[in-house]
């Protein structure tokens, strides 16, 4: 990471330039208290932040704030950054950072912020994210509407999640209603269908999506798949 004065962020997307922009992630920026890592001994940058912002109170500075900087540019807070092994070096225990990695957020308004603008924070006027990955991604797949699908690679960016997190989606599946949630619209990766969502073909043809017939080699399975780009789930809001 590189130290900047200013940061161009675009609403749609996170910071221009970066890794991690992103319209459909929750975690497009992340933001951090100076007073957390003061308290902390850490030096700026080292928690992997994009913004650290000063003199604003722990109370306020919650998932479901708005901060407001002077440019017009806005960020919403979402969920706590969980300490990782990226940052284990820093702390005896990363039981010392719970809760005062930051917190991520995305872009709602765009403009450019410098070293120095002033800005403002209004905690609660957003609902907070949950921190839990699996109660982010069912509140995700609740939104995916009839005809339409979506991807294990989609969830993970939506759910704001690393990309180890793949080998979590099956459990998350297996325990899920198919009663109470649309899971038969979630395909893997590949755009395949997944063999131990029950019904999960004749429910998405109900739904007037075609389903395509891989016959594959003598050495591959034979799978049936969706043409993923016909229809894939976009309009996607928190």
């Amino acid at each position: 990471m590189r130290e900047v004065e200013e940061l161009n962020l675009k609403v749609g997307s996170g910071i221009e330039g970066d890794i991690n922009a992103n319209p459909i992630s929750p975690r497009q920026i992340l933001v951090v208290r100076y007073e957390d890592i003061r308290e902390l001994a850490i030096s700026p940058g080292e928690l992997r932040e994009n913004l650290i912002i000063a003199g604003v109170d722990s109370a306020t500075f919650t998932p479901g704030a708005l901060i407001n900087f002077e440019s017009g540019a806005a960020i919403r807070l979402t969920f706590h950054c969980e300490p990782c092994k990226r940052i284990a070096y820093l702390v005896d225990s990363l039981k010392t950072i719970q809760a005062k990695r930051g917190i991520l957020g995305v872009v709602i308004n765009s403009g450019r912020i410098r070293v120095g603008n002033n800005f403002r924070i209004q905690a609660h006027k957003f609902p907070a994210l949950s921190e839990q990955p699996y109660e982010r991604f069912l509140d995700f797949i609740v939104k995916v509407p009839l005809g339409k699908v979506v991807t294990y690679k989609q969830i993970i960016a939506a759910i704001g999640v690393d990309n180890s997190y793949l080998r979590a989606l099956p459990i998350y599946l297996k325990k899920t209603s198919s009663d109470d949630y649309p899971i038969h619209r979630i395909l893997n990766s590949q755009g395949q269908l997944i063999r131990y969502i029950n019904n999960q073909k004749s429910k998405l043809e109900s739904e007037n999506i075609e389903i395509l017939y891989n016959s594959g080699l003598d050495s591959e399975p034979h799978t049936y798949f969706v043409e993923v780009d016909k229809y894939l789930y976009n309009n996607i809001t928190m």
